[in-house]
């Protein structure tokens, strides 16, 4: 087996350039002090409990014509779900903020992501959280992803996922231990469907591996999920304020937050997936069945047209940097 020290890490990190690495842009480390643009010096130590024991929150928004969109709402997000855990920055939201800015500009991208996370930080192998003396921030940014009806206008394919959700406030914050999103995203890829969605244990539509889920009623309400076991998400509460203008345009009647059961769903005018790098996606197909004739539908597609005009507009939740 290869030994390697100090002497011999920087030659032997050449040789681990992978194709990849094209997509990462810039990362800023506590660790470090500082920010790297190299994707091979984009690292994590190993010691951090963010890394053996899934012990850290984050939150990811999106960049479009050099502007963070919503920047304040998932930072505020990040530094609740970092409460929920005893973890909090010691520069506060506005320090966060100024240093992810920072990174934005050195990455000099016009259209990104940027992912912001807040870890235990290094300390050990042990599970105690205080075995860690300070935490660490590390801020990433990378590709954007495409809008999913951009690649997909024929709307998405859906099916009843089979991993358990997150029981109580484990699934109202963002932490950063995502394997039950990690197997939903494996079941979608395997049955060869877009997403699929979670109920629980009461029988209430739940979300996605990564998405927020809503339906339109053949009474025309657009209905979300009760909040007390599902994420917030960004993408979703302003969707719920966007529409409605579609109330007014008689689009919809009414827009709420409630339970919704699998019969719902499978009788609905429309289901609706949202989320931060997908924006609105319209779900033509439910287990196999059809959705408002196998065609996105007029309320989803309305508010996918809202939302990118938010996001490239909108003076209010743009960030330039």
């Amino acid at each position: 087996m290869k030994r390697i020290d100090c002497s011999t890490y920087i030659e032997h990190l050449q040789t681990l350039r992978r194709p990849w690495h094209q997509r990462f842009y810039a990362m800023y480390s506590s660790v470090l002090g500082g920010i790297v643009t190299d994707p091979l010096l984009m690292l994590i130590p190993a010691d951090d409990h963010l890394v053996h024991r899934g012990d850290g929150v984050f939150d990811t928004f999106k960049c479009v014509d050099r502007a963070a969109y919503n920047l304040d709402a998932h930072l505020k997000r990040l530094v609740r779900s970092g409460r929920e855990i005893g973890l909090e920055w010691p520069e506060g939201i506005d320090g966060i903020r100024a240093q992810t800015l920072e990174t934005l500009t050195l990455a000099g991208q016009r259209d990104c992501s940027c992912r912001v996370i807040l870890a235990r930080g290094p300390g050990g192998f042990g599970i105690s959280p205080y075995e860690s003396p300070v935490p660490a921030l590390y801020i990433i940014v990378y590709a954007l992803g495409q809008p999913f009806m951009q690649a997909h206008p024929d709307g998405a394919k859906v099916k009843r996922s089979q991993t358990p959700v997150k029981s109580g406030t484990f699934a109202t914050y963002k932490h950063c231990n995502y394997l039950p999103n990690v197997l939903m995203k494996r079941e979608a890829i395997d049955a060869g469907v877009d997403f699929v969605v979670s109920y629980d244990e009461r029988g209430f539509l739940a979300e996605g591996a990564t998405e927020n889920v809503g339906i339109v009623t053949a009474q025309r309400e657009l209905l979300f999920p009760s909040l007390e076991k599902v994420l917030d998400g960004t993408t979703m509460l302003r969707v719920m304020q966007l529409a409605e203008t579609l109330i007014h345009d008689g689009l919809l009647t009414r827009i709420a937050f409630t339970g919704i059961r699998e019969e719902q769903v499978k009788a609905a005018h429309e289901l609706i997936i949202v989320g931060t790098t997908l924006n609105v996606a319209s779900a033509c197909w439910y287990e196999g069945e059809p959705l408002h004739h196998g065609k996105p539908g007029d309320v989803g597609t309305a508010l996918d047209r809202l939302l990118a005009h938010d996001i490239q507009t909108n003076p209010e939740l743009r960030t330039s940097y």
